[in-house]
């Protein structure tokens, strides 16, 4: 967890010495009350120092602003170097100290998500919020993919992209009737239609490995396969097919040009978030495996000079032993990194690790990941820009807790 690491007793008497400690920095912060038992204080500010000024210097008569100049003990809190730094601090605490209602402090809504429920004997693919808890040992019924902007964006892209698989898109329970009358998309020859025994299950199994694939690379196999079948159609000198398969792949790069990169299985989700760190010459480091954040690590380059290791390697031991916490929820995680992720502006950058060949893992794109860190040490934007994305980045009520 990520400490709130700075401790300042509030005395109204010597309110200008405290305020002068305060730094005019973005920070999380913490107010502890004199009455035994009280339910603290927990905000986010991009200006500390004039945050706490407008809760504890003398109120004016005539606001109605909260005032807990009266009331407050303590003050602590932590910089922060970025609004997602921020964001991250701001949940890791309020998960603590309020497990009841935190989710709704912090308007935490797990993410949209693309789902094959594998568990069912002829699967769809439709979207759902639904966070499976991708445990390990657990059982695995279903596929999902994500996470998307907002449910509409993952409907408009399966809308898409499904029409080039003849899977079901009905919610029906399949009981293959040949007396059924079907559906739309099975008299447009877009569904195998197992409701009237349209196919065997085999067939329909294949078409759904086929969807899974396409899925776990992007498009990539679909598109590959595409490829194929124009170059068969080429060599044969059937050019009308090879022309018709020609349109049909601009279509489907013309659907995956509209697919985040960020958008892939879950439990393959894995990427290393930069953000600039609240100390000079530092970067704090978020890596994410199978879709869960790991506890953050900071490389400061300043200390790094005079290291015998190169920055790679350090970089290299910090992401080997970089590990989730035993009870860090799937759904919570994905929606803070989604959040930080479709924001405008995104502060920081974020590098992921390429998909596994067959049975072997990829490494990360170490190279890359050193090249952001010294972009995100390049000169500092003014504060009030800091300020306006610090704005943007939170929702609206998310300031104190």
């Amino acid at each position: 967890m990520l400490d709130l690491d700075c401790t300042l007793d509030f005395d109204p008497a010597r309110e200008e010495e405290f305020f002068h400690a305060l730094p005019p920095r973005s920070a999380v912060f913490l107010i502890e009350l004199r009455q035994a038992g009280a339910e603290p204080l927990l905000g986010r500010s991009a200006d500390l120092r004039k945050r706490l000024e407008q809760l504890l210097r003398p109120p004016d008569p005539a606001s109605k602003r909260l005032n807990l100049r009266e009331l407050a003990q303590r003050v602590r809190y932590r910089e922060t170097g970025s609004p997602f730094e921020q964001s991250i601090v701001t949940y890791q605490h309020a998960k603590r100290m309020f497990p009841r209602r935190y989710r709704d402090l912090l308007r935490l809504r797990p993410p949209a998500l693309l789902k094959v429920n594998l568990k069912n004997p002829y699967p769809r693919c439709y979207v759902t919020r639904r966070v499976p808890s991708n445990d390990a040992g657990a059982p695995a019924n279903g596929a999902c993919y994500g996470p998307f902007a907002s449910r509409r964006a993952a409907e408009a892209f399966a809308k898409r992209f499904l029409d080039f698989f003849k899977t079901r898109r009905c919610q029906i329970k399949i009981r293959r009737d040949p007396a059924f009358p079907g559906c739309i998309y099975s008299e447009m020859k877009m569904c195998l239609a197992p409701c009237f025994a349209g196919c065997s299950k085999e067939e329909y199994d294949a078409e759904v490995v086929r969807l899974t694939t396409s899925l776990d690379t992007c498009g990539g196999s679909l598109a590959g396969e595409i490829e194929r079948e124009r170059e068969r159609a080429s060599e044969a000198l059937d050019f009308e097919r090879a022309a018709a398969l020609h349109k049909r792949l601009d279509k489907v790069n013309e659907v995956l040009r509209g697919l985040p990169e960020i958008v892939r299985r879950i439990e393959g989700l894995d990427a290393v978030i930069l953000q600039r760190g609240a100390q000079d010459q530092t970067v704090a480091v978020f890596a994410m495996r199978g879709g869960r954040l790991t506890e953050p690590f900071f490389l400061r380059f300043a200390e790094l000079a005079s290291q015998p290791r190169s920055a790679e390697e350090i970089l290299r031991q910090q992401l080997a032993a970089a590990a989730v916490e035993p009870y860090a929820d799937l759904g919570e995680h994905l929606a803070l990194v989604s959040r930080w992720y479709y924001s405008s502006p995104r502060k920081g950058e974020i590098f992921f690790r390429p998909p596994a060949r067959g049975s072997a893992e990829q490494d990360w794109p170490y190279r890359r990941i050193l090249r952001g860190c010294s972009r995100l040490l390049a000169p500092q934007a003014p504060l009030e820009e800091e300020k306006r994305a610090s704005r943007e980045l939170a929702t609206p009520g998310e300031e104190t807790i």
